[in-house]
């Protein structure tokens, strides 16, 4: 049962919804019998597929609203950054306030979800592997 917690936590976390999977990684992680490579792959998993989920929304964002449509120079300066650096910026997906937004923006502008899959992927373990360590340490 926790595991799945863990999951729901995870993936709710990687969404524009408020979470706090950290917290939850970190309880169980000094409080429960699993291991705790197994927490690292269910929260990895979970935060990966909501922030999957948030590269799907913006990729059908971008049926309606073109890149073109911006106007405002703050929008079209992070539109440069991703266009820039593509999928490896998100390797900074796991980041508060800017993470779920640039999952967005990396479905909106249409870049491929394999490489988008697999930096999101890697930001979001390493995330949780220092979360782990910091917890025990």
């Amino acid at each position: 049962m926790s595991l799945w917690f863990l999951f729901f936590s995870a993936f709710i976390s990687s969404t524009l919804f408020p979470g706090g999977s950290e917290a939850v990684l970190g309880y169980l992680a000094a409080d429960t019998q699993d291991s705790l490579l197994l927490l690292v792959i269910v929260a990895t998993l979970g935060n990966t597929l909501g922030a999957m989920t948030s590269w799907g929304i913006g990729r059908l964002i971008s049926i309606r609203y073109s890149a073109e449509r911006l106007h405002k120079k703050n929008q079209q300066k992070a539109v440069e950054h991703l266009q820039k650096y593509g999928s490896p910026l998100l390797l900074l997906s796991w980041l508060p306030i800017v993470g779920d937004p640039l999952c967005i923006a990396a479905g909106w502008l249409r870049l491929h979800w394999l490489p988008s899959l697999i930096f999101i992927s890697v930001g979001k373990l390493l995330r949780y592997v220092v979360v782990i360590y910091l917890v025990t340490g």
